[in-house]
């Protein structure tokens, strides 16, 4: 009994940090969608490209983002920085 109270304590007050770092824009935006990602390709794409890191965009992630309809914090690159492979 002690440790299920104690990990339903530790749960709430992690979920209790986590909320705090989203703004009302983002829980809008999570609140919209059933899941974190639309595929498993936009999963790829957005832990491959994290903010602060370079960022990789090739034509293909542009085509699979339109069709599969990602959302999110989008990701802005000039024509010229994006890959063609």
């Amino acid at each position: 009994m002690r440790t299920s109270l104690f990990t339903l304590s530790m749960i709430g007050a992690a979920a209790l940090v986590v909320a705090g770092c989203a703004s009302s824009e983002e829980w809008a935006t999570w609140k919209a969608h059933p899941t974190h990602f639309a595929s498993g390709d936009h999963l790829y794409f957005s832990t491959r490209n994290r903010e602060g890191a370079s960022t990789r965009v090739t034509r293909g992630d542009i085509g699979l983002a339109r069709e599969e309809g990602w959302w999110g914090k989008p990701v802005t690159v000039g024509q010229e920085q994006i890959l063609e492979r």
